[in-house]
């Protein structure tokens, strides 16, 4: 699988539809999407790929797709957009979030919806995200 195309997520009613080119057919790419959802694995879709089994030749129609499949099928109500603090640093996705006054983050490798994250607590967005980068700036030394 090519990487996931975190840069083009779209937030949608408590699911982040995650594109990706599925493939090529005569040098046009064909879109597929993952799906995370803020409730993690209580959802059926969390971390499938194209629970719609339907793709398309732009980013744009495949993101449609996708909501409208989440339209028919949702299976939880969202208490607000658990992505709206997601960063993309060296094609790596993590999402910040904040709760009791204390940070936590997932981080999602360029190719696996496989939350790599550490279990560590941060005071602030910032200390996370730094923590984070540092960590993969150091990786990608040696």
């Amino acid at each position: 699988m090519n990487r996931l195309l975190y840069e083009s997520s779209v937030s949608y009613k408590g699911y982040l539809i995650i594109p990706f080119v599925f493939g090529k057919v005569d040098d046009y790419e064909i879109y597929s999407y993952k799906l995370l959802a803020e409730v993690g694995h209580k959802s059926r879709f969390h971390a499938s790929e194209n629970p719609a089994t339907m793709y398309d030749n732009s980013i744009i129609s495949i993101l449609d797709i996708a909501k409208e499949h989440i339209d028919v099928n949702i299976d939880f109500v969202s208490q607000g957009d658990f992505f709206k603090s997601r960063y993309i640093y060296r094609h790596n996705l993590i999402i910040v979030y904040q709760k009791n006054a204390r940070c936590y983050y997932d981080h999602y490798a360029p190719e696996s919806l496989t939350n790599i994250a550490a279990p560590k607590l941060f005071s602030s967005p910032y200390e996370c995200l730094n923590w984070v980068q540092k960590g993969l700036d150091g990786r990608n030394k040696s």
